[in-house]
């Protein structure tokens, strides 16, 4: 879940949707022309940063510590005309670029080796538009987002990822508590502002087909997004959740109550939302509602709490308040998190899902989780105006993996490519963008679906050169 690194719910880093980061190179640059003195490139005005500098390892890192990577220069990036003189700047050089705005990216491709990083995290201002429209830069923290538009009465509907940056949350998709409601993160993008890989700056004012690139398809493939204009909602006063508890299962029992928590949770009410963690042996559902606690709901609720050990209800409290309590661990953690496939229902995943949860129970460190999607994410109007793919499903699966010593990460690395190996021989083929992996050998339809192809000629447009660029962005042809 989220934003930027989905971690699992209240237990671990995130909650819910932490998004991929806007994403950049992983390979080595090329030299620059050897007949180019290197005087004809002048250095910008941005901030530059290399490794004799003292803020040069704090500015490189992201939130997972198992990724060390080191860039040749890291420009610390105030405004769009900063991103600009980079981009250029780094062309000319023929550094590889890659775009971090909170460094959430599962796999670290907001960062890169030997090539230039842009920095976007002080690019963290909101201001107030007409018509409860909000413009933002990529830098926003979620909780910096939340903290500024709730005591106004409005909401952006998005993850809970206290540490997870809007720029990469949206351009990949985010989903969150709202987004059966009110849909995607990606579906209140408005109006974007974006630098692309010759260092111009365009606006999607301009083209309408941008705009539907960058809803879903934006995570650092052609352009630096600076700016973002969004819509909003009337956010509801309270909140209330409730929690189930099952311990000591086996993979029969837990794939069971996986199967009636499907059934359930797809008839929710729109205001809800629902999370599946099975952490080990321990499994932990989470359902939050924001809307009328109706009899349907209570039937639904007592027919959870059937299968379950345990239930009980917070008290309904306020919005702000209760927010707080999925911002999830702020400091980074060592993880290897994955998607792991959109699920319409149980007949999805039922050809593998003992033996996955089988893998998960066995080996400690590992956590399995699911998540509600449906609701207004279907809305068809929304899927003509973005390049999300994924739509018509009511779930979406992470793995995530854990560790603290090498055996451990050994262990619980088997595990994932074991889990995946299992979702993919099963026929399951689509992945979410912002849980990337390296270990998706056709990412591009797995993220993108038929919608890869459009997004080759918006990169062919804005980036030809592939100056922005990582393992997993979108090729030119």
């Amino acid at each position: 879940m989220s934003a930027g690194t989905s971690v699992a719910l209240w237990l671990a880093a995130c909650g819910v949707d932490g998004g991929n980061e806007e994403k950049g190179a992983d390979a080595k640059p090329e030299s620059p022309p050897a007949n180019v003195p290197d005087k004809v490139v002048e250095k910008p005005a941005v901030e530059l940063i290399d490794k004799n500098d003292a803020r040069y390892d704090a500015l490189r890192k992201g939130f997972n510590t198992r990724v060390d990577k080191k860039p040749l220069i890291i420009a610390l990036c105030k405004t769009t005309e900063d991103v600009a003189e980079a981009v250029r700047y780094a062309k000319a050089k023929g550094l590889p670029v890659a775009v971090k705005s909170g460094g959430h990216c599962m796999e670290g491709y907001s960062c890169n080796d030997d090539g230039m990083v842009i920095n976007l995290s002080m690019m963290n201002k909101i201001e107030w538009l007409e018509d409860g429209k909000i413009k933002a830069g990529p830098g926003c923290l979620l909780s910096h987002v939340y903290d500024e538009i709730r005591p106004k009465g409005v909401i952006l509907p998005a993850g809970s990822c206290a540490t997870v940056a809007l720029g990469g949350l949206t351009l990949g998709g985010g989903y969150g508590i709202f987004s059966r409601k009110h849909g995607l993160t990606c579906d209140h993008l408005l109006e974007a502002t974006m630098v692309d890989g010759n260092g111009n700056i365009v606006s999607t004012k301009d083209d309408e087909e941008l705009l539907w690139a960058l809803r879903g398809g934006g995570t650092g493939n052609f352009g630096i997004v600076t700016e973002m204009v969004y819509r909003t909602h009337e956010a509801p006063k309270t909140l209330q959740a409730h929690y189930l508890k099952a311990r000591k299962l086996d993979a029969e029992r837990a794939a069971s109550i996986l199967q009636k928590w499907m059934e359930v949770t797809a008839k929710l009410p729109a205001e809800c939302f629902s999370g599946y963690v099975l952490n080990g042996s321990t499994l932990n559902i989470l359902i939050t509602n924001y809307g009328e606690h109706s009899t349907a709901f209570q039937e639904q609720l007592k027919e959870l709490a059937g299968v379950m050990d345990q239930f009980r209800s917070s008290s309904r409290g306020d919005l702000q308040h209760m927010l707080r309590n999925y911002y999830g661990v702020g400091k980074p953690l060592y993880f290897r998190n994955s998607s792991a496939g959109f699920f319409k229902g149980y007949a999805d995943v039922e050809p593998f899902i003992k033996e996955a949860l089988a893998k998960v129970v066995a080996t400690p460190g590992m956590i399995y989780q699911v998540n509600t999607l449906g609701g207004k994410v279907r809305d068809a109007a929304a899927e003509k105006g973005s390049c999300f793919p994924h739509r018509q499903y009511e779930f979406v699966s992470e793995i995530q993996a854990y560790s603290t010593t090498p055996t451990q990460h050994e262990r619980t690395a088997v595990c994932t490519t074991e889990v995946l190996r299992l979702t993919k021989q099963s026929g399951i083929n689509t992945q979410y963008v912002n849980y990337c992996s390296a270990e998706f050998e056709d990412w591009e339809h797995a993220y993108y679906g038929e919608n890869y192809k459009r997004l080759q000629a918006i990169k062919k447009k804005y980036d030809a050169d592939d100056v922005i660029r990582h393992p997993q962005s979108v090729r030119v042809g």
